[in-house]
């Protein structure tokens, strides 16, 4: 018996696309040297709360977490923090915070402005989707003041954080750090962004705001105390110095951003060379990767 075969074709169906929410956040700004304004927190963006991104089983999709911004020595303004993205998706780093006379910087938050009446800087716009139409919040205002008898001098403005403006410096008191915007896309609600506190002034430490912003120092100006760091993976500002910072005395850094991506448990990614980060067990019908360093491709199986 003869068999022939003829006419037969194959189809090789792609994998559906799939869906990933993230959070995305920048490096958090530094302060200046001396009265210095609380660095901005660091741009934040995320999906949750709005509609997810879809993506391509097998594709590959560029991640950059952002550094904090590097806190100044002397008198000299701080350094803004560094943009975190993820498949083009970009969170601005946070204002730096000024000096003496320096204004604050915008950035995903802006810096608070520094000592001797000096103006903070703006939030940058762009968060999509979002549940507020800008990536942060601005800093607040400097301010100088007669300090009879040791003379002039100054306190600085809150940096922004993302839900709340840093405050103004007021009467002899540095401003405190705006709050930062909880977000539970780990599994738990943490808050990142915050601002940080302002510096100078000759009350008290200002505060830094919720979502690792570090605290401002105090102090006349003849002290040399540097303010909180902002915390790590938070995009926390960093917390303004006292009134002069010398050679010696560095001002606070600000903390580095994170980006958070979230996706069905029955897809695995592979985080790629360059990148620091981890993927969680499945829990609630999603697996979560928190990349906290570096910069390199991801994608998913």
């Amino acid at each position: 018996m003869l068999n022939i075969l003829s006419g037969l074709t194959s189809t090789v169906i792609p994998p559906a696309p799939f869906d990933v929410d993230y959070l995305i956040v920048g490096g958090g700004g530094a302060t200046g040297g001396g009265r210095g304004g609380g660095g901005g927190g660091g741009g934040y963006r995320t999906t949750i709360g709005g509609s997810p991104v879809s993506l391509n089983i097998g594709s590959s999709y560029a991640v950059t977490v952002g550094a904090g911004g590097a806190g100044a020595f002397a008198d000299n303004p701080g350094n803004s923090g560094v943009a975190s993205s993820f498949n083009s998706i970009s969170a601005a780093g946070g204002g730096r915070g000024g000096t003496a006379g320096v204004a604050g910087s915008t950035g995903g938050s802006g810096g608070g402005g520094g000592g001797s009446s000096t103006a903070g800087g703006s939030g940058a716009s762009g968060n999509t989707p979002t549940t507020s139409p800008s990536q942060g919040n601005n800093g607040g205002n400097g301010i100088g003041y007669s300090d009879f008898p040791t003379g002039s001098s100054g306190a600085g403005g809150g940096g922004g954080g993302a839900s709340a403006v840093g405050s103004n410096a007021s009467g002899t008191n540095a401003g405190n750090g705006g709050n930062g915007t909880a977000n539970s896309i780990s599994g738990s609600s943490v808050t990142y962004a915050g601002g940080g506190g302002g510096g100078g002034g000759n009350t008290a430490n200002s505060s830094g705001g919720s979502g690792g912003g570090g605290n401002g120092a105090y102090g006349s100006p003849s002290t040399q105390v540097a303010g909180g760091n902002g915390t790590a993976n938070t995009g926390g500002g960093g917390g303004g110095s006292s009134n002069w910072a010398s050679t010696a005395v560095q001002a606070s850094n600000g903390g580095s951003g994170v980006v958070i991506l979230r996706y069905p448990d029955t897809r695995t990614i592979t985080i790629g060379a360059g990148l620091t980060g981890t993927e969680s067990a499945a829990s609630g019908g999603y697996k979560r990767a928190t990349i906290t360093a570096g910069t390199g491709n991801v994608s998913w199986s």
